[in-house]
């Protein structure tokens, strides 16, 4: 049984110029011709086609895909391995592509304009992304959210490494602190702490005093928060939770 150059078109979604192209290069020659001339395909000119289309969808080359097809060492069974492990890295990829989208969305939601690749820079391995969701749900209704949002969004790359690199000196100066035996109602450990509740403040969103010790308590009560501060310094936590309340009792 054969098949006339119009159907060919119909059944594989191409053109007939596109046929007629891949005839003319000895990409594709119909196995069979009418008494006039006319190109009649055959079955093993379908399987053909479909292992020439597989491969254009993948993005090779014409004179690639001839070139692997006519290739004398390969069987029917390569070409299905040899596709398969090309599905394979094309579905890995096309996931991580997805994932990606999915990331730059959540960020979008929570108002940081950065690309994955400026982000990794900015905040390493802690993907604020990842916590997008359950922050929106926790913290959604508050005007503190709120203008934290309205200020990420408007933070460039430059803007956010400034802050990380604040952030980070205030964490180092205050686990230093501890680790040279300071107790947390110190004068100079409680001035680190209002130190960091202003950068919040400045930062992110107005945090009061009665904020500040909330954000203490949930130093040590969530394991998140916890791990960040223990790989600063282990100890650190609860010492932040401490030196927190501290500066908060000489406000009060």
């Amino acid at each position: 049984m054969s098949h006339s150059v119009g159907q060919v078109a119909g059944f594989a979604g191409v053109t007939v110029r596109t046929l007629h192209h891949y005839d003319e290069i000895g990409l594709l020659v119909p196995g069979d011709r009418t008494a006039v001339g006319h190109r009649r395909y055959t079955d093993a000119d379908l399987d053909r086609l479909q292992q020439i289309l597989f491969y254009r969808e993948l993005g090779f080359p014409l004179e690639q895909i001839a070139a692997l097809l006519d290739d004398p060492t390969a069987d029917p069974v390569g070409h299905l391995r040899r596709q398969h492990e090309l599905l394979t890295a094309r579905i890995d990829r096309l996931m991580e592509m997805a994932a990606a989208v999915e990331r730059a969305m959540e960020a979008r939601k929570m108002g940081i304009n950065l690309t994955p690749e400026e982000k990794f820079e900015v905040f390493g391995d802690f993907d604020p992304d990842e916590h997008a969701e359950e922050a929106e749900r926790r913290w959604g209704n508050t005007e503190e959210y709120r203008e934290t949002r309205r200020r990420a969004a408007t933070y460039t790359k430059e803007d956010w490494k400034a802050l990380k690199r604040e952030s980070d000196e205030i964490h180092q100066a205050i686990a230093d602190r501890m680790t040279a035996g300071d107790p947390p109602d110190a004068p100079e450990v409680v001035a680190l702490a209002e130190r960091h509740r202003l950068f919040i403040s400045r930062s992110s969103y107005t945090c009061d005093h009665e904020m500040h010790t909330r954000l203490g308590e949930m130093y040590v009560q969530d394991e998140r928060f916890t791990a960040t501060y223990e790989a600063i310094a282990p100890g650190m936590a609860r010492y932040m939770r401490d030196a927190i309340a501290a500066n908060a009792a000489q406000w009060a």
